[in-house]
């Protein structure tokens, strides 16, 4: 009997390679129930190794009994079974063990493949102010801190200053940089490890994080800044302090960092043979565990918690905090092209009668010279970008919680945001939420039906699934394709653009003809159950 499974299987593994991969052939006897054929145990240290897409060659591995009591047993139950297996080390890949949008480190894996380093990267960890008590000893608020900070495969830590709520650390670290869209991640915390409430195993808490994105920063420029720290609590966002940082980046080669930014993000091979979304999410928390698991084994260690506050562990779980302030951002993002619109709205209205004449005048000038065209506008952007210079951040952005929704979050938003995947909750606190959160994917729901039909009325203009609309739209289209032949474009671009800006008191209150005749196209609405 033969099976035939076909399927490619992700795993992440870390250098020295010591481990084995262990394949199992099981038999669904029963519900629940699975007895195991066979086994291949595979070292790690004998498998092929490529840093390219270049094909790897099968081999057959024999499956053997995972146990055997005696000899007789042995000898009766020998299994002569084979698996057609292709294995290899993949080092042409980066392995993602953080958030996407706070990556240090985007080079593959295999270390042959990595180019020459753009710069030096300099921190300088001063000190903190005003940091929040975390435990108490003695009768008062006290802390026992220190800093991590993470940048690409070096984690470093600093000495754990006790009993002080304005530590001072004076501690420097470096690191090459090999591309500048990447972030450093600083973060403080408290050691549970000291003091009254540290033998029971607590973990160490977390009293903010400060990121810093390379590439926002000036060449050979030190930024010296006290940092806000906040950590959002069950209760509200809360400021825990400040922390005063110093930072330097330096530039070792100018044209390799601007060659840079031509470059993709990610390594070759993700673009030659991508990983699915699923397979990304998987691979990121195997990463994780691989890493806590050696910076648990450091001198001082990490421990899991510190890990997964730096990585943002948690940061593809829902919440409404953050579908807010995603939405938010992105009505921010058109809200320039909101504003263009609403001036062109004003022009076409002749609110101001000597504006509108002045765009009349350059809409002409552009329409008789239209090599005009792209030269004028890529000046415009050179001079809005001259304009924002002195606009330009004078340090390096920070945590914004106008921008993280978290200044106006309702209690029972952050409660479920905090809450424990599976929930923890009562079955009323999660019905409530579950008819909240259908509420809101309602009208989510809406807006991309709204979109998918209008989409699909563009695609019915030439389906012929409404008969008379796309004879009427292909009519039009021939009478057009005939008139624009025989008559010069600028006229025709001068007409249309007179009529879309005619005064007020040639327009109409209904909507105009195109408009209608879109309206009126079908979709596939009624075809859904």
């Amino acid at each position: 009997m033969c099976s035939l499974w076909n399927e490619d299987l992700l795993f992440v593994a870390a250098e020295p390679f010591e481990d084995h991969l262990v394949i199992s052939v099981e038999d669904r006897v029963g519900p629940g129930k699975d007895e195991i054929i066979g086994r291949v145990i595979i070292p790690l240290s004998s498998v092929e190794k490529r840093a390219d897409d270049r094909m790897i060659h099968s081999r057959w591995f024999n499956l053997e009994k995972p146990i055997a009591l005696d000899v007789d047993q042995l000898k009766k139950e020998k299994f002569y079974s084979r698996l057609h297996l292709r294995v290899s080390l993949d080092g042409g890949y980066h392995v993602l063990d953080e958030s996407t949008h706070y990556s240090s480190d985007l080079r593959p894996t295999a270390k042959q493949l990595w180019k020459p380093p753009i710069g030096v990267l300099e921190l300088g960890i001063l000190n903190a102010v005003g940091l929040h008590p975390m435990k108490t000893r003695d009768g008062r608020g006290t802390s026992d801190t220190y800093c991590v900070a993470k940048y690409g495969h070096k984690w470093v830590r600093t000495r754990t200053i006790v009993d002080n709520l304005s530590p001072k650390y004076n501690e420097q670290y470096t690191w090459e940089v090999f591309d500048p869209a990447t972030v450093i991640t600083i973060g403080v915390f408290d050691n549970s490890l000291l003091g009254e409430k540290g033998s029971n195993g607590n973990k160490d808490l977390k009293i903010g994080k400060v990121r810093v994105r390379i590439s926002t920063l000036e060449t050979g420029r030190i930024y010296t800044h006290f940092y806000p720290l906040l950590v959002l609590h069950p209760s509200g966002v809360k400021k825990m302090g400040e922390l005063h940082l110093a930072i330097r980046f330096t530039c070792t080669s100018f044209v390799n960092m601007l060659y840079q930014y031509s470059r993709p993000l990610l390594p070759k091979m993700h673009y030659v043979r991508p990983f699915g979304i699923m397979q990304v999410d998987m691979l990121r928390h195997q990463a994780v565990h691989i890493v806590a698991a050696r910076l648990g084994r450091a001198e001082p260690p990490l421990r899991k918690e510190v890990l997964e506050y730096m990585s943002d562990i948690d940061s593809h779980l829902w919440s409404m905090r953050r579908s807010k302030a995603h939405f938010f951002r992105l009505m921010t993002v058109f809200s320039g092209l909101f504003a263009v619109g609403k001036w062109f709205g004003d022009i076409c209205l002749w609110r101001n009668p000597i504006t509108t004449v002045l765009v009349h005048v350059l809409f002409l000038m552009l329409v008789c010279f239209p090599e005009l065209i792209l030269p004028t506008a890529f000046l415009y952007m050179f001079l809005i970008g001259v304009w924002n210079f002195r606009y330009r951040p004078r340090y390096p952005p920070h945590m914004n919680t106008k921008l993280s929704q978290a200044e106006a979050v309702l209690s029972d938003e952050l409660d479920e945001e905090f809450d424990s995947f599976p929930t923890s909750r009562s079955p009323d606190v999660v019905r409530m939420r579950y008819d909240r959160l259908r509420s809101v994917a309602g009208r989510i729901q809406t807006v991309v039906g709204d979109v998918a039909t209008q989409g699909e009325r563009l695609q019915n203009l030439l389906s012929w699934r409404d008969p008379r609309a796309t004879a009427i739209f292909i009519t039009f289209c021939l009478v057009a394709a005939l008139v624009l032949y025989v008559t010069p474009f600028q006229a025709v671009a001068a007409l249309a653009g007179f009529y879309v800006m005619r005064h007020p008191r040639f327009r109409h209150k209904s909507p105009s003809v195109p408009i209608n005749f879109f309206r009126r196209l079908p979709a596939r609405t009624d075809s859904m159950l």
